[in-house]
């Protein structure tokens, strides 16, 4: 389930933190959080689909290691971000 260049562009576009910004944590999150959304509307589909099940908890866990970094460094600015990507209820 990878993202097509347009929408990793326009993800990259609306979360980078500078003008040649294209891998900071934010972006890397935000990506992440859009590829956990559609494999989780994946397996709603295909629930015997244990190797993208696989890759989607692998995403999971390497996007709360992601944000866990980002807590400890710069708590604002994982405030906004989660605030903007609407996770952690």
């Amino acid at each position: 389930m990878s993202l097509s260049q347009e929408n990793k562009q326009e993800i990259i576009n609306n979360y980078q933190v500078h003008e040649t910004d294209t891998g900071s944590t934010e972006v890397q999150v935000a990506i992440m959080t859009k590829r956990i959304t559609r494999l989780t509307e994946h397996l709603k589909q295909n629930n015997k689909d244990h190797a993208s099940r696989r890759g989607l908890l692998q995403l999971i866990g390497h996007r709360r290691s992601l944000l866990s970094y980002l807590q400890k460094e710069d708590q604002e600015r994982y405030q906004n971000l989660i605030k903007r990507l609407g996770i952690r209820g």
